[in-house]
């Protein structure tokens, strides 16, 4: 009799929120199977029109690093096998890797960052990262 070992990715939640401003992402615990497609959702609510969603990544012992910028609506970007579409009209930036690996695992944050003109001072940027998961693998 064969025992075969297989590696799972199991993801959990960090909640939180500020200022009216959210970001949701998808609720776990889920496992996902190595190499299997990997989708972590993020909806956004906002009070201004002009917003920019990413995807920052934290590996253990890591300081985070932007991984994906939602910039422009309906417009796919991509980065290292992740990627993402800012949809204005559903307000979502949905986070997919087709093969995910065990060196994904990390904690994955969706940040909301609107821009507020003020007068003639230009723009200012006010980020809020809302929540983070946790991916990880188990074998």
């Amino acid at each position: 009799m064969h025992s075969a070992t297989h590696s799972v990715l199991v993801i959990f939640l960090i909640l939180g929120g500020t200022n009216g401003d959210s970001v949701n992402q998808t609720e776990g615990p889920v496992t996902v199977s190595e190499g299997a497609l990997m989708t972590l959702n993020c909806t956004y609510q906002a009070t201004y029109s002009t917003v920019y969603l990413f995807w920052y990544v934290q590996h253990l012992n890591k300081a985070p690093q932007v991984l994906l910028k939602g910039l422009t609506a309906d417009k796919k970007v991509e980065h290292e096998g992740f990627q993402a579409t800012l949809v204005k009209s559903d307000r979502s930036f949905h986070l997919q890797k087709r093969a995910v690996q065990a060196s994904d695992s990390a904690v994955y944050y969706c940040a909301l960052s609107d821009t507020v003109t003020q007068g003639c001072g230009g723009a200012e940027h006010k980020p809020r990262v809302q929540m983070g998961l946790w991916l990880w693998a188990a074998l």
